[in-house]
């Protein structure tokens, strides 16, 4: 072979291995001449094998690559017709095909190039998948609009429904707060009407009862003492139908207060069942005590509205009950380590209820039955008090009861344990009469029966008096001489107790004991007489004992607080000199360690700091500044503790300044900062001298 068809051959097979996909050149009886590498990789056969096998073997379907193989002699080339070529993976390629001729123009076979288009099909299955996803995505989103838009008309009507609640809910509540503001409205009108009430009714009542038990102290015949012990059984009898609806407004409006003190409980009940004697051994009655002695000794509670509940319950028991017996009882059901709880029942023998009726007898002025009322007297209040009185403690209350053999009212409360003492009241409290023999005392009260009584009843204990018939003229005499204490009317012309005791406290600068008498125990006067200063009161119709006990407590303690927790007290409204003082350094000198130079230096601060502040609280409260007022007071209340003032002081303090914060009680600001601001000066004062003696200790060291 010449070097020119040796050069011809190398560049056939250069151009022969050049492509990547698998390359054939076939006799025209389908037999393979040459082939390149990749023919072999594809294959996996060698080149000998290769060479001169038959051509369509390599295929899946040999008939089909037949087929095609002859179209390519037909037709000169046949272009990308699929077929499979047989190997491990079975790949799948194009068939490209095309005849080749010799220089003469003889077919002399045909070259067949196999293109591999696995990753093409690959791509176009992925194509077809992507496409079907984005098929189904589109049908999944438009099916995703149809609810989303569903959803919006839901929202909507939503909405429509949720506004059109609102609107609803703010009507409702615009009539609640309608109502609430008529009942609101109506427990003030009957607030005040039980107020006029017990005013008008309980001032003639002091002087019926009160002249009466005067009466019974002097000389009389039998029938005299008949008649009057009459007219007071009947005062007596009043005086217990004003309590009730009294007590049946405090429990409705929420205002009762329960106290938690230390009281025995078995000696309690006998001094209640003692009350009934004389009574049950007028109608031949037994009257039985049955005491649990597993019961604590002394326990916690209000021992008061306990025997309130009781003395209701047996009092309708004796009232109902013609033979047999009254038994009253009280027995423990369990106990913890701090309480126990305990079942108080009182049983009788009497007329019994009807079933029909059991369930109204605790409602507000229901009896057994019409004639009850006419028959044996009463309101019908008793029983809703005590049942009110019980579930207010948290208690419950219960009747069993067969008519013609009698009933069983019973109820359970829990009361807490104690290790404390219980306080035994006496009758009255005993006094040197050297010690009360110059007690001075100004009675301001406008009805002359009241006068009277009071003039007969100070008389009777020792005290000396003088009469104002109002608040004019009780400050004129207050001018004139000094008073131990007051005993001040609440209504009255001219000038009213609140008036003339809001004078007294801040114009004359007195600290002289009040004592109001007043005749309405609502919540309603009771807040003004702690607004304007006044240290305790006593209700219409006087207890006599009450009354003295109150005058001696007072009189013995000038500084102790009594009923009206918020003013402090003083016997003295002239020598300023013999007032306790306000003051205690005790604690700043434990702080200080009785460093006296420490303690001069925080005395001058205060005595600085301070009647600025007090001078700025007035004027915010008159201006009614009520947050510059609050921020004023918050800066003295550190100083109280500091210097030694009383603590309840402080407490006055903090309540000024939550009251301005929340513009709330804005009726009792005024008496609880001029409280305040004369305690301070007081304070002043005092410390202006303890500061000279302490300089001068300082000099002495």
């Amino acid at each position: 072979m010449d070097a020119k068809n040796r050069q011809g051959l190398q560049y056939t097979r250069s151009l022969i291995e050049a492509s990547l996909d698998p390359l054939f050149t076939i006799s025209p009886d389908g037999k393979i001449t040459d082939i390149n590498n990749a023919s072999i990789n594809i294959t996996e056969s060698s080149r000998e094998n290769l060479i001169g096998a038959d051509f369509f073997e390599y295929f899946t379907e040999p008939q089909k690559a037949r087929e095609i193989y002859k179209q390519v002699f037909a037709e000169g080339f046949v272009a990308d017709y699929p077929l499979t070529i047989r190997d491990r993976k079975l790949t799948d390629v194009l068939f490209n095909g095309s005849v080749y001729k010799d220089e003469f123009g003889k077919v002399m076979g045909v070259v067949v190039v196999a293109r591999d288009i696995t990753d093409h099909k690959r791509i176009e299955q992925e194509l077809i998948n992507a496409k079907e996803y984005a098929e189904q995505a589109t049908i999944k989103a438009k099916n995703a609009t149809i609810i989303a838009e569903k959803a919006t008309l839901t929202a909507e009507n939503a909405t429509l429904i949720a506004e059109n609640a609102t609107i609803i809910a703010e009507k409702a509540q615009a009539k609640a707060e309608k109502a609430a503001k008529i009942a609101e409205d109506a427990v003030k009108s009957k607030q005040q009407f039980l107020s006029n009430m017990s005013h008008e009714i309980r001032t003639p009542m002091n002087a019926i009862i009160g002249f009466t038990k005067v009466l019974l102290k002097t000389e009389l015949t039998p029938r005299q003492i008949e008649y009057l012990m009459a007219i007071k059984t009947s005062g007596s009898a009043l005086t217990v139908l004003i309590n009730d609806i009294l007590d049946l407004a405090k429990v409705d409006a929420g205002k009762m207060v329960f106290e938690k003190i230390p009281f025995k409980m078995d000696a309690s009940i006998s001094a209640m069942i003692h009350l009934f004697e004389t009574k049950t051994q007028e109608k031949n009655l037994e009257l039985i005590k049955n005491f649990d002695q597993r019961i604590p000794k002394t326990l916690v509670g209000d021992p008061v509205r306990l025997h309130q509940i009781i003395l209701n319950l047996v009092s309708n028991a004796v009232k109902f009950t013609s033979k047999g017996n009254i038994s009253v009882s009280a027995e423990q059901l369990s106990e913890d380590e701090t309480s126990v709880i305990i079942e108080f029942a009182v049983t009788d023998t009497g007329i019994g209820i009807d079933s029909e009726k059991i369930e109204h007898i605790f409602e507000n002025f229901q009896q057994a039955t019409s004639d009850t009322s006419r028959l044996f007297g009463g309101t019908g209040l008793g029983l809703a008090i005590a049942k009110q009185l019980v579930e207010s403690q948290g208690g419950s209350i219960s009747v069993n009861s067969i008519p013609g053999v009698g009933s069983r009212f019973s109820f359970i409360l829990t009361l807490q344990k104690t290790n404390e003492e219980a306080k035994v009241n006496s009758n009255i409290i005993e006094v040197d009469e050297a010690e009360i023999k110059n007690l001075k005392i100004l009675v301001v009260e406008d009805i002359a029966l009241n006068q009277l009584l009071m003039k007969t009843l100070l008389d009777e204990f020792g005290f000396e008096h003088d009469i104002a018939a109002n608040g004019k003229i009780a400050i004129g005499k207050l001018l004139e001489k000094p008073y131990d204490l007051i005993l001040m009317d609440l209504q009255m012309p001219e000038m009213n107790g609140f008036e003339a005791t809001d004078y007294i406290r801040n114009v004359l600068n007195s600290k002289i004991p009040i004592i109001a008498l007043t005749a309405d125990v609502t919540t309603t006067d009771l807040k003004k007489c702690r607004a304007v200063g006044m240290n305790d009161y006593i209700s219409k119709p006087v207890d006599e004992i009450l009354l003295h006990n109150k005058i001696i407590d007072l009189f013995k303690n000038p500084f102790q607080l009594s009923q009206f927790d918020n003013t402090m007290k003083n016997s003295d409204i002239q020598e300023v000199t013999s007032k306790p003082k306000c003051h205690d350094l005790s604690y700043l000198k434990a702080r200080t360690k009785t460093n006296l130079s420490l303690i001069i230096e925080m005395i001058e601060i205060y005595l600085v700091q301070t009647p600025p502040l007090l001078v700025q609280m007035k004027k915010n409260l008159t201006g009614k500044d009520w947050a510059s007022l609050a921020a004023a007071v918050h800066k003295i209340i550190p100083s109280f503790s500091i210097m030694g003032i009383h603590k309840d002081f402080e407490i006055m303090a903090q309540n000024i300044q939550t009251f301005a914060n929340k513009k709330q009680h804005l009726d009792e600001i005024r008496g609880l900062v001029l409280q305040v601001e004369n305690v301070c000066y007081q304070a002043c004062d005092e410390l202006k001298d303890e500061l000279i003696d302490l300089k001068k200790a300082l000099d002495d060291k």
